[in-house]
């Protein structure tokens, strides 16, 4: 389990840095076509700040996948509802979503995350199945 712990912390931490800087991007375009004219210092501080610890999670929580105890479609949901909590308490946070609209964000992140982790399981699946082909010529 300290194995998992020590993955979960590397890779939170070596992807950390994405948040900020899509963050960033995303303020970028929204001041470019007029949405967004000023951020206050507290808007950027906290902007920073949760979308550091949510990119840290989001990378982190990926570790569940190697943990062989856990059957594949479990572990795709609790990494599922991890970068849900992740995701939905920074844009609550941040203001980003009103609570009347959460449902859609549910919508649309469940669907999302489905067909992203179908399409990569199934290339995966394929993978395996060459790989294992290979190893049978010999």
């Amino acid at each position: 389990m300290k194995k998992f712990i020590k993955d979960f912390f590397i890779r939170g931490s070596l992807f950390a840095w994405t948040g900020p800087v899509i963050l960033a991007i995303v303020w970028s375009v929204l001041q470019a076509t007029g949405v967004v004219s000023g951020l206050t210092v507290n808007e950027v501080v906290l902007g920073i700040v949760s979308v550091t610890i949510m990119a840290f999670v989001a990378a982190g929580v990926s570790v569940v996948y190697q943990i062989d105890s856990i059957p594949k479609i479990f572990a795709g949901l609790i990494q599922m509802s991890a970068l849900y909590i992740d995701y939905l308490a920074v844009y609550i946070l941040n203001g980003w979503i009103p609570l009347n609209k959460v449902w859609i964000f549910t919508s649309i992140f469940v669907v999302a995350f489905l067909i992203i982790w179908f399409i990569i399981y199934i290339s995966i699946r394929i993978k395996v199945e060459k790989m294992n082909k290979m190893i049978d010529k010999k």
